[in-house]
């Protein structure tokens, strides 16, 4: 579902140029829960973006869902993030003048998935009761359940989770683990960024970067965790 090859990414040119990303090869496939794991800094979300064609690599091929997105023009592009990934992004990105349903119907249309019913979706991350509260109504915690119920909603075969337990309490964090689990034993490939190696324990692979070079990929240390075993 996903593959890349000698992949980098630098940022700025001469003195300044920054090196992101350097010589990455990774190769996900359908079903398999990943998470990417690594200190700020070390190249987590810029490689996210690269999957997710939001930005473009310097060097190196990147292949998803079939789709050579290093070498598409604009509109492949374009149905690409429309009906292959779905993002999770750090800083939820949902629309402040949409209401909760709103702004996960508007996912569901934009990836032109029928028979997805918004308020179930809602339901499913523990939002019920909430499908017609605006973004400022909301808290920080609910407003990135919001971003989870889009990307969820989308059915898109690659989900990509930018820190998605970053603003949940810890109860509500496990629950959402439980369905990005989900949603890979469907069939999706999910990679999951984050820097809390508790939440690695329940990932089939782990990743992990550092200075934007992959320095381990495998299995978590003593086994794969339940997502109910899991304590920050």
């Amino acid at each position: 579902m996903i593959d890349l090859a000698g992949v980098g990414k630098s940022f700025g040119a001469g003195a300044a140029r920054v090196r992101a990303l350097e010589g990455v090869d990774l190769h996900v496939a359908a079903g398999e829960f990943i998470v990417v794991l690594g200190p700020s800094g070390s190249g987590k979300t810029t490689l996210l973006n690269l999957i997710g064609a939001l930005d473009s690599a310097s060097e190196g091929s990147i292949r998803v869902g079939g789709v050579d997105i290093s070498r598409a023009g604009r509109r492949e592009l374009f149905e690409f993030r429309r009906r292959t990934v779905s993002f999770v992004f750090q800083s939820f990105n949902i629309f402040p003048g949409l209401t909760a349903a709103e702004n996960v119907q508007f996912g569901i249309d934009v990836a032109g998935r029928g028979g997805v019913d918004a308020g179930e979706v809602l339901e499913s991350v523990g939002l019920a009761g909430r499908e017609d509260s605006f973004p400022h109504q909301l808290s920080g915690g609910e407003q990135q359940r919001v971003a989870i119920a889009r990307a969820l909603a989308t059915g898109n075969p690659v989900l990509l989770a930018d820190e998605p337990t970053g603003e949940l309490d810890f109860q509500t964090g496990v629950q959402i683990l439980g369905l990005l689990e989900s949603r890979a034993a469907e069939g999706r490939a999910v990679l999951v960024v984050t820097h809390n190696r508790e939440i690695s324990r329940a990932a089939d692979r782990v990743v992990e970067l550092s200075s934007g070079r992959i320095v381990s990929d495998g299995p978590p240390a003593g086994g794969r965790a339940r997502t109910a075993d899991l304590h920050w």
